[in-house]
């Protein structure tokens, strides 16, 4: 669909909504900010999108799009690690769209896509309906979970965690939270510690534990 100069459609219009909420957050998003963006009347983005929630739906759509999808892997597990991987690596770059992901009313084709390729693989892997709800939530469940948890974090890298670390130890007396010392001195403020090399050991823990289940089941 183009503006009545021909210049923009819906993808072009999401994808500038998408970029300006990376850069400043989904808070400072208007859409007279994103007419300004686009070099256009913010009304004249109605012949786009119906409004801020169509604007967010399909701003979500093009998050799903970017996600790897399940495809020509030898077996189930490596495929839903992949597909893992990449999402976190996708809400990495869109910090704002992890809170919205599964609140869609009216998903897009791309989300729609994605979740039934994923159910598809589990179903293929020989997961009952029942199993393969769990896992899915399971895993979406750590995902999006951790992706949250990163957001929040008061450091983005080993630097700044060694800094962090430092400055909550000097609020207290040696030796008053030895476990809490423990854990800062021999593990996180060891060079080269990241915390988001966490999230691959704990997915491979959850896929363990989810072809025993279906192995069993």
């Amino acid at each position: 669909m183009s503006d009545s100069r021909g210049r923009l459609n819906r993808d072009q219009v999401l994808r500038a909504a998408v970029a300006l909420a990376d850069a400043n957050g989904l808070e400072s998003l208007t859409m007279r900010k994103l007419g300004v963006e686009l070099g256009i009347e913010a009304m004249s983005l109605y012949n786009h999108v119906a409004n801020k929630v169509d604007l967010l739906d399909g701003m979500i759509d093009c998050v799903f799009a970017e996600i790897e999808l399940p495809a020509g892997e030898a077996d189930w597990k490596t495929a839903a690690r992949r597909r893992a991987i990449s999402a976190r690596e996708v809400l990495s770059r869109h910090r704002w769209a992890t809170a919205l992901m599964e609140s869609r009313t009216s998903p897009g084709p791309k989300t729609l896509r994605h979740h039934d390729a994923v159910l598809g693989l589990l179903r293929g892997a020989g997961f009952s309906i029942e199993m393969a709800a769990h896992a899915y939530s399971l895993m979406d469940s750590y995902i999006y979970g951790f992706a949250l948890q990163e957001t929040s974090l008061p450091f983005d890298s080993g630097e700044s965690t060694t800094k962090a670390a430092q400055a909550i130890m000097a609020r207290f007396a040696a030796g008053e939270y030895p476990n809490l010392t423990e854990l800062a001195t021999q593990h996180v403020m060891r060079p080269g510690y990241d915390y988001g090399d966490e999230f691959e050991y704990g997915l491979d823990l959850i896929l363990d534990g989810l072809e025993r289940a279906v192995s069993t089941g």
